[in-house]
């Protein structure tokens, strides 16, 4: 085997994080009885967390501001889209849904076979998140993929963010893996993949959504499902 060492993503690859923040989302909009409070529209609600969700992400990944604000804020600001401006609520949301959203299950098509079938084929398989460590491993041990993986590796307790070339060296060294036998798995070309290739590491672009390919980044291979990892594995 060309490659001993595989390392795979999280959320968007393995863990189907649209799926299960949606269905948090629903529960606390039904618990905090948020349409009293003037939220009419949960669709719109949702759509705009994912906005507000995905630009304060990559604020922090660029260092701007610290997880505490993110965990909130991306909730202050989805109300504020609503003229509620209730810093209150928006706290006990952010808080109540780290606790609920890694007690959710939904995970990609085929994600418990293949990682199954990888770790027959006698693969050692690991994580590179960029994640809470609490909350990436809860996610883990409730989802059924905990013992699939010796390392994981989170941007919180690393100290660095993908695609920092940082998170990848300090997995490798914590795994013990050489480059040459090692790949990195995700669904994010300017995260995943480039984060990889800044770090001389093979990689396997999964596009999940079959968007539309970046012709400035050129993955090692590309599957547009798990599945199709058995014919590269």
């Amino acid at each position: 085997m060309q490659y001993k060492q595989l390392f795979f993503d999280l959320d968007h690859t393995l863990w189907d994080f649209e799926a299960n923040s949606r269905q948090t989302l629903a529960s606390l909009y039904r618990s905090l009885r948020l349409e009293e409070r003037g939220v009419g529209d949960f669709e719109r609600f949702h759509k705009n967390y994912l906005v507000h969700n995905d630009k304060l992400w990559e604020r922090y990944r660029k260092g701007y501001i610290k997880a505490e604000e993110l965990r909130w804020k991306r909730m202050w600001l989805t109300l504020l889209d609503f003229r509620i401006g209730d810093e209150a609520l928006a706290r006990e949301m952010g808080l109540l849904f780290l606790d609920l959203l890694p007690t959710r299950t939904i995970l990609f098509p085929h994600a418990l076979e293949v990682l199954t079938y990888l770790r027959g084929k006698g693969y050692a398989m690991h994580l590179i998140t960029n994640g809470f460590e609490k909350t990436q491993h809860s996610k883990l041990l409730h989802s059924g993929l905990s013992h699939f993986f010796t390392e994981v590796v989170t941007s919180e307790g690393s100290g660095s963010l993908k695609p920092q070339r940082d998170i990848f060296e300090y997995a490798l060294a914590r795994t013990g893996a050489k480059k040459a036998e090692s790949i990195m798995l995700g669904d994010s070309l300017e995260i995943d993949i480039q984060g990889a290739i800044n770090a001389g590491i093979d990689q396997v672009y999964v596009n999940h959504l079959r968007a539309e390919p970046d012709p400035s980044i050129q993955p090692t291979y590309t599957v547009y499902s798990l599945k199709e990892l058995e014919a590269i594995f």
